[in-house]
C-alpha cells in the first residue's frame, strides 16, 4: 500500500517562483517542481479499508476556499539542517482545514500527528550540507514571497517507498466551496435581465 497524505497544491506560477530558489547549496537534493505541495496531514501506510474510510470522511468536509501566499525561507534541523523550505503566510482557514482533517484521522483510529502543524513547501533535502553553507544560502533569499493565490481544493496524495520527495500521485481531489462576496451576489441581482422579446 502506498503512503498517503493530504496536501494543498502549489499553482504553476508560484511553483516557478520557487524553482528559482534551486541551486547554490552544496549537498542539497532539490525537489522537482511538479512535486511541490503543502502537507496538511501525513497519514502513512494504511490498509485499503482504512484508506476508503478516510476518503469517505474527507469527502464530507465542507469548507470555503481560501487565499494565502508563500513567504520567507528557512530550514529544519538547527545544528544539523536536514531540509530547506519556503514558508506560508498565516491563514486561519488553512489551520481550520488541517484541524478538521486531523480530527477525522484520529476518529478513524490513527494516532495523533506528533508534529505541530507548520505549513511549508519543502524545497530540498540536505544530506551533507554544512551549517555555514545553509546559513549563507538562507541569508541571501530571506525576502522571498509569491503573489497571493487561492486554494480551491485539497488532495490526497500517495508516495511509493523511495528516498522522499516524490514522485507523488493524486489519489483523490476534494473541492473547497467558492466564496461569493455579498457585493458580487448583489451586483448580479441588479443586472438588467435580457428580454426574450
Amino acid at each position: 500500500m502506498p503512503r498517503l497524505f493530504t496536501a494543498l497544491e502549489i499553482p504553476r506560477n508560484a511553483a516557478m517562483s520557487l524553482s528559482l530558489l534551486r541551486g547554490g547549496l552544496p549537498g542539497a537534493r532539490w525537489i522537482d517542481v511538479e512535486n511541490y505541495h503543502i502537507t496538511l496531514r501525513f497519514i502513512g501506510d494504511v490498509d485499503g479499508r482504512t484508506a476508503d474510510e478516510i476518503v469517505e470522511r474527507l469527502d464530507r468536509i465542507d469548507r470555503p476556499e481560501f487565499q494565502f501566499r508563500l513567504e520567507g525561507i528557512g530550514s529544519f534541523g538547527s545544528k544539523k539542517p536536514h531540509s530547506v523550505w519556503a514558508g506560508v503566510s498565516h491563514s486561519p482557514e488553512m489551520y481550520a482545514l488541517q484541524g478538521e482533517i486531523e480530527r477525522i484521522c484520529q476518529r478513524i483510529g490513527l494516532p495523533p500527528d506528533p508534529r505541530k502543524f507548520t505549513p511549508h513547501v519543502t524545497l530540498a533535502r540536505l544530506k551533507s550540507s554544512r551549517l555555514d553553507d545553509v546559513v549563507q544560502y538562507l541569508s541571501g533569499r530571506g525576502n522571498f514571497h509569491t503573489a497571493t493565490f487561492t486554494a480551491p481544493r485539497f488532495v490526497l496524495l500517495s508516495s511509493r517507498e523511495s528516498v522522499g520527495g516524490g514522485p507523488y500521485l493524486t489519489e483523490e481531489v476534494f473541492p473547497l466551496h467558492e466564496v461569493r462576496s455579498a457585493t458580487s451576489v448583489s451586483s448580479r441581482l441588479l443586472q438588467p435581465v435580457k428580454s426574450l422579446v
